[in-house]
């Protein structure tokens, strides 16, 4: 699994770093999508699946 963030897309709602900490974050300079681990371990696959499901801009993807 690989995270894909499309940062001109991210709005900034944070619903990522909120559902996934360990694997999400947000840029301090423009709150922005930060991708803190892009090649997670599969235990944590349901919760990245969800974090970009709840992405409200589209801004993540998961190529599996």
């Amino acid at each position: 699994m690989k995270i894909k963030a499309d940062t001109d897309k991210c709005v900034g709602a944070g619903m990522c770093a909120l559902s996934l900490p360990e694997v999400f974050d947000q840029s301090e300079e423009d709150g922005t999508v930060v991708v803190l681990d892009p090649e997670p371990p599969e235990g944590l696959a349901t919760g990245v699946r969800r974090a970009v499901n709840l992405c409200p801009s589209g801004a993540l993807s998961v190529e599996e």
